[in-house]
């Protein structure tokens, strides 16, 4: 049988076709634009999501032999607000997850309804880019809109209602909305009275590798699929990409290194974070995980050669980074190009390059950019220690995770091994695993991660270039610190 991954991201959406031994057969990509109508603003058309994805699936079905699909299934960018109104249209454009324009309803979330009671409703503090604090904007600056919805959900969640008119999500991506209650698995009714919505407006809750309905037939006519289809809950992109890598039970960890960047740690039992640095979030195999999350990742290295340098010639570019330089850089980044997420939680912070001079080379600015997002994950790592969590190993997935100096520069900031494993596809891999498992093609996540996730290629940390790039991080951690005023002197000013 053969199973459709779809990894729906921010700036484009992947496709894969996988049959039930695993086999990835052909895999489509298709792009759709972002808007940024303000600073700090992020949006997107639903509707453009829905379109290109049923592009990208038509491909995939003419390149199988007899155009049967057995089940897809949807791993999507998280956070993100869709509102539709009495008769399921788009409301407005999805404010999406990396979107900063709601720092004031988070703050009235976190200083007035208070920390304390956001964990003890959802297990986790209010961050701008999650969606209660979006729906709280909406409330206020947009009342007629607000005053229109029938039905909220999440990004990929849109997909899988359109190809099957069953308004459902899964624990993983709900996790993010700040209206769920993580530990019991629900929705939690006290977030929604505070919201002013009702659960009668959110979507069901089913297991990512539960079956939520089959797709309609005047779709599997569009689609030129045979037969039927079933579709999964899918997951939130980066539980679907913990999946993808076999990251599930107790300890295991993957990073990612896509537009944003995430460590994410799997456990068996939810486990909260009282400091509330990183994020207690329900995983797509049916038990728990922590996340820390930087808003830029990859996308700082995207924005530096293309927009800066005027260049896509990554690898000519990194392959000027001496590996002696490696430790020795005296020039820091701080990755904050959308502000930051964990652990900072400051959406009025800034990208910065600290520390140049007139002998400040090219290849020491773009060792810098990776560095920076390394330390921005070291942070993340830090928070997880400070937990009592260990991490000694982790696997890595994302664009980023093509460049070997990178990949050698993270492994000796972290002081961890990193893993590759012989799929790289992450979200839309697990998507098609998920729909694997709904379909009976597995019995569980766990015997279908076992079957089809190996390991390919590891990086080991070297423990001289560990020591130098510690001394590093002690420094990098005192630039945010010094220049945090400036950051909000400079918001206030706008």
């Amino acid at each position: 049988m053969n199973y459709i991954g779809v990894d729906l991201g921010t700036s484009a959406v992947k496709l894969l076709l996988m049959n039930g031994e695993g086999e990835i057969l052909k895999i489509v990509s298709r792009e759709y634009p972002v808007s940024f109508p303000k600073s700090g603003w992020s949006e997107q058309s639903p509707e453009d999501w829905y379109t290109q994805t049923v592009d990208g699936i038509k491909e995939l079905v003419n390149a199988t032999d007899d155009h049967t699909i057995a089940g897809i299934s949807v791993a999507g960018q998280m956070h993100g607000l869709v509102t539709l109104d009495k008769d399921d249209k788009v409301i407005r454009k999805a404010i999406l997850w990396n979107d900063g324009r709601s720092q004031k309803e988070s703050d009235y979330l976190n200083e007035e309804i208070t920390r304390r009671k956001l964990t003890e409703y959802t297990g986790n503090i209010s961050y701008a880019g999650f969606t209660a604090p979006k729906i709280l904007w909406m409330k206020e600056n947009e009342p007629e809109n607000f005053a229109r919805i029938s039905k909220i959900m999440l990004p990929k969640d849109y997909i899988t209602y359109m190809l099957t008119g069953v308004c459902a999500t899964d624990p993983s991506d709900a996790s993010g909305t700040l209206y769920y209650d993580v530990k019991n698995r629900c929705w939690s009714k006290e977030m929604c009275d505070i919201l002013g919505i009702t659960v009668d407006q959110l979507p069901q809750v089913f297991e990512s590798y539960e079956k939520v309905g089959e797709v309609k037939a005047d779709v599997l006519k569009e689609l030129g699929i045979v037969g039927t289809t079933i579709v999964a809950a899918g997951a939130g992109d980066n539980a679907g990409a913990a999946v993808g890598m076999g990251i599930i039970g107790e300890g295991a960890a993957n990073i990612s290194l896509g537009t944003s960047g995430t460590f994410f740690i799997s456990s068996n039992s939810f486990s909260e974070d009282f400091d509330n640095h990183l994020h207690s979030f329900a995983h797509a195999d049916g038990a728990y995980h922590v996340m820390g999350c930087i808003l830029s990742a990859a996308s700082c290295n995207k924005w530096y050669m293309e927009e800066i340098l005027k260049t896509k010639d990554y690898n000519g570019e990194s392959g000027q980074i001496a590996d002696e330089n490696l430790g020795q850089n005296r020039v820091y980044f701080l990755p904050y190009l959308m502000g930051e997420r964990s652990p900072i939680n400051d959406t009025n912070s800034r990208a910065v390059f600290y520390g140049m001079s007139m002998d400040t080379s090219r290849a020491e600015m773009i060792q810098a950019v990776y560095e920076g997002v390394s330390f921005a994950l070291r942070d993340c790592l830090e928070a997880a220690r400070s937990m009592g969590i260990k991490v000694t190993e982790s696997c890595v997935c994302g664009g980023g995770s093509k460049s070997k100096i990178w990949l050698k520069i993270l492994s000796n900031i972290l002081g961890i091994k990193l893993m590759q494993t012989e799929n790289t596809e992450g979200p839309s891999f697990g998507a098609a695993i998920l729909a694997a498992v709904a379909a009976g093609e597995y019995a569980s996540v766990d015997e279908a991660c076992k079957k089809l996730i190996k390991i390919t290629e590891s990086v080991e940390p070297d423990a001289e270039l560990t020591a130098l790039y510690e001394e590093r991080y002690q420094e990098y951690s005192k630039i945010y610190p010094a220049l945090k005023s400036t950051f909000e002197f400079v918001a206030n000013r706008r």
